[in-house]
């Protein structure tokens, strides 16, 4: 890592695990945590972070999309460099694959969230790749 701080935007809709930002904060990263998808638009016209975790949440009543990412990663194509780390439910993996396979995703970690897979995927994210 550099002498700069990396950034993460966390995403916490519905939460359902431990509080990851001392988690965040101890491996060096300036963290902002926001509640929902809007919030997270909002941040990305300030900043665009090295690093988003947030969850992915199978909306069946969407019309247009079938999750609360699409609209997040639609716009996250213009900024390929960000790491995207998504947590997701068992039962929907189909669903984020079908998202995946138009939209890159660094890494994605099942329920329940184990802090210690979330720690190397975010070693992962900010290591740079010679």
């Amino acid at each position: 890592m550099s002498d700069v701080a990396p950034t993460l935007l966390a995403i916490v809709e519905l939460g359902g695990y431990p509080n990851l930002t001392p988690l965040y904060r101890s491996l060096g990263f300036e963290v902002e945590v926001v509640a929902s998808q809007r919030k997270a638009q909002a941040a990305l016209k300030r900043r665009i972070p090295d690093v988003i975790v947030a969850e992915y949440n199978f909306q069946s009543d969407f019309r247009d999309r079938t999750s609360n990412l699409e609209t997040l990663m639609a716009r996250l194509q213009r900024h390929p460099e960000v790491k995207v780390i998504c947590f997701y439910q068992s039962e929907y993996r189909h669903k984020l694959d079908a998202m995946t396979a138009r939209f890159p995703v660094f890494e994605a970690i099942a329920f329940p969230i184990e802090p210690a897979r979330v720690e190397a995927a975010l070693r992962r994210a900010v290591t740079p790749s010679d």
